[in-house]
Order: structure tokens, then sequence, then C-alpha cells
């Protein structure tokens, strides 16, 4: 076999083509694996030996993937003529602009999720639960607070606005704020702990002293006790009780 590297049209190595070129060994074989680059004859020692049409056509494809062409897109653009390559690189531009579009939403649904409670529910709503913590509530039963809300702006959204504007102003009391951390403090107490007739007094004697801010009316019975109950059932038997409890002294007051 003729050794053509002895005509001086076949130089280089794969390293020296990859180097003048300014991609890696790597890439120059997946070019080879797409059929973008073709192969060139190997000398009599079976080393592949480049010349200078395999270093231009190398610049080309890296210049057009640089520049977000896909590799599937290559092999025409390099075969195309002026027109079919502009109308090409239109198209492809098209699509990366879209791409750009898609990626700047998903960084504002990034920052979003910085953002935290504000992602979930409606800015007053996260005020509120950073005012518990502020107030020295726990991350468990402000996590709890936070899926409750979720659900009631899902169920009646037409009244949450009215009911957490009620919250805030509730959470700027004091003695509420006191209370709420004796009811955080139940979570984990038994059932039948006797505090809890206490807690339970107090936060009927609060509710009862106070005048409502809520100007909408309240939530329908049904949706507000399915919700409460299914939290309070999910998450502390204590705090199911001290609402027993509580309902129970307004009945009782009722009927007298």
């Amino acid at each position: 076999m003729r050794d053509e590297a002895a005509d001086g049209r076949y130089l280089l190595t794969i390293g020296q083509l990859a180097g003048y070129a300014g991609v890696t060994i790597k890439a120059v074989r997946v070019y080879h694996d797409r059929g973008l680059l073709p192969e060139p004859p190997r000398d009599s020692s079976g080393y592949r030996r480049y010349g200078a049409e395999h270093a231009v056509q190398l610049v080309r494809i890296r210049t057009l993937a640089a520049a977000g062409v896909p590799l599937a897109r290559i092999r025409e653009l390099l075969a195309a003529g002026p027109e079919a390559f502009t109308a090409a690189i239109e198209e492809i531009d098209h699509n990366l602009r879209e791409r750009a579009a898609e990626i700047e939403r998903t960084r504002v649904q990034i920052a979003e999720l910085r953002a935290g409670d504000t992602l979930f529910v409606s800015p007053p709503v996260a005020g509120y639960l950073a005012q518990l913590r502020a107030a020295g509530i726990s991350e468990r039963t402000v996590r709890l607070e936070r899926d409750l809300w979720i659900l009631l702006q899902s169920v009646a959204p037409q009244h949450a606005a009215a009911w957490v504007a009620d919250k805030l102003d509730a959470i700027a009391d004091q003695e509420f704020r006191t209370l709420y951390r004796e009811y955080d403090a139940a979570y984990d107490w038994a059932r039948d702990d006797p505090r809890l007739a206490a807690v339970a007094e107090r936060t009927r004697r609060w509710y009862a002293g106070r005048e409502t801010g809520v100007e909408s009316g309240p939530l329908p019975d049904a949706t507000i006790t399915r919700l409460a109950a299914a939290t309070a059932a999910a998450s502390s038997p204590a705090w199911a009780r001290i609402g027993e409890l509580t309902q129970r002294a307004d009945d009782n007051r009722a009927e007298t």
C-alpha cells in the first residue's frame, strides 16, 4: 500500500489536527462518527493522517457548533447553498430564541422558589406566616398553617383575603401571640393531658371577647370544619382535643 503521508498531503496526527482547530480529540472522533468529518487514510504504521482540507472542515464544524447549531443540522449547513444556509440559520436562531425564553422562564421560577412561602400562598398570607415565625412559633406549626392556607385559598378564594386580614389583626395582639405559643407547645402533649382544658378555655375566652375584622362573612361551616378537622387529625391529637373542648364549652353556653 502506498504511504499517503509521503505525498505531503496527509501530515497531521489527530492530536495536531485537534490542537490547530481548538477542539478535543474526542470531539474529532465524534464528528467522524456523525459523518461530519471524513475519515482520512492511514499511513503505513496504521495511524490516521490528516490534511489541510480536514483542518478547514473541522474549523467550520467547530464554528457552527459553538454558535449553537445542533450537530444533527451541521451536515445540512455544510452542504447548503447561500439561500438554504440563510434560511436554515434563521430557523435555528428562532429555535435558540425560544429556548432562551424558556430558560428565562425557568430562572424566574427558581427565583420564586427562593422566595419561599410566596410561591404557594398570597403575599398577605406569607406576611402572616412570617409574623408567626417572629412570634416564636415553631417551623412545624408554621408549615401546617401554610398548608391549610394553600387549601383555603383553593377551596374558598373569595373568603381567603378577608380571613388573612383578620389573622394579621389577631397576630398583632400580644395576648393572641402568647396563646398561640401555648397552642404550639401543646402539639406533643397527650390527648388526656390536663393542661389542655386550660388552653382551650383561654382560647374560647379570647375569641369570645374579640370583635372580628372579617367583613365578608365567615367561611362556609362545612368547608372550614373539614379543613380544620383534617389538619388536626393528621397533626396532633392534643390540638384535636383542644378543638373539642372549645366547641363543647361553646355548645354548653349556647344551651344555657
